[in-house]
């Protein structure tokens, strides 16, 4: 009988410097105990004053609702992850601090603050909005690793559409399955990834998952490698240079990586 090791049982502590802990949200272990327990004593008071730090367009009329085996929480409250994200660090001085440090593949570098990241999220809600996506449309995301997928999602969350991601490395027809069950009204792409060294033909899959959609109306198109692709007028388009920003409130969804997807949805509020 061989015996295996297994470091499953860590006794190990690694305490951080004085500096790391003065500067943390939760600066001690003790601290993070105390709120631990507050949450198991009182969950809907630990859970209003941790909702409190959110930015509420209506304030929630009650923490949570619990009908077994269901609840329901925040409900009548609503609010836009987008600008919980963004808008309320513009007027602070973190407007000038890197929300996205980025470092793609072939080694370049991107750095957006919040005030840029804001801007181009507006940009993009009202190029989406341009081409009819409405509240409640359901938009697909189908990207390499760039700064305007995170774009793209806020973006969405901005306007109320809900975004489904597809993870790039997916084929055309796992692609068209998944805009087909979301009945996706517009796909967002680039003409290509790099993946392990290696070009990925994004906007050809996009093109061959499409031969099989009857709801997506239109492709937007982010120029990543500098592939040749093809555009089909009045369904593929770049994005323009100029738009300002609106707001609303948003839900999520994706679906699983598995050969057939499952759905689930995710929202932001009650």
């Amino acid at each position: 009988m061989v015996d295996i090791e297994t470091v499953l049982h860590e006794a190990r502590v690694f305490p951080p410097t004085e500096s790391f802990a003065r500067a943390a949200h939760i600066p001690s272990l003790g601290e993070y105990r105390g709120l631990y327990d507050w949450s198991l004593r009182d969950p809907e008071g630990f859970w209003s004053q941790q909702a409190e730090t959110l930015r509420w367009s209506k304030k929630w009329d009650r923490v949570m609702e619990w009908n077994a085996p269901f609840a329901k929480w925040f409900t009548g409250g609503t609010l836009n992850i987008s600008e919980n994200c963004l808008d309320r660090h513009v007027n602070t001085w973190r407007k000038n601090k890197a929300a996205i440090l980025w470092e793609g593949e072939p080694g370049e570098t991107r750095t957006l603050t919040y005030q840029e990241l804001l801007r181009e999220v507006g940009r993009f809600a009202n190029v989406l909005k341009a081409l009819g996506v409405q509240k409640g449309d359901r938009v697909g995301i189908y990207m390499p690793m760039i700064p305007e997928a995170a774009v793209a999602m806020l973006a969405c969350a901005r306007i109320g559409a809900t975004h489904s991601v597809v993870f790039g490395g997916f084929s055309a027809e796992a692609l068209r399955d998944r805009m087909n069950d979301a009945e996706a009204k517009l796909i967002v792409t680039a003409d290509g990834g790099y993946r392990r060294g290696t070009v990925v033909a994004l906007k050809a899959n996009v093109d061959g998952a499409l031969k099989g959609t009857t709801t997506v109306q239109h492709v937007v198109v982010v120029r990543r490698t500098g592939e040749a692709v093809s555009f089909q007028a009045g369904r593929c388009t770049p994005p323009p240079a100029t738009c300002c920003r609106p707001r609303s409130p948003r839900s999520t969804s994706s679906t699983s990586r598995t050969r057939t997807p499952s759905g689930a949805r995710r929202t932001s509020d009650g």
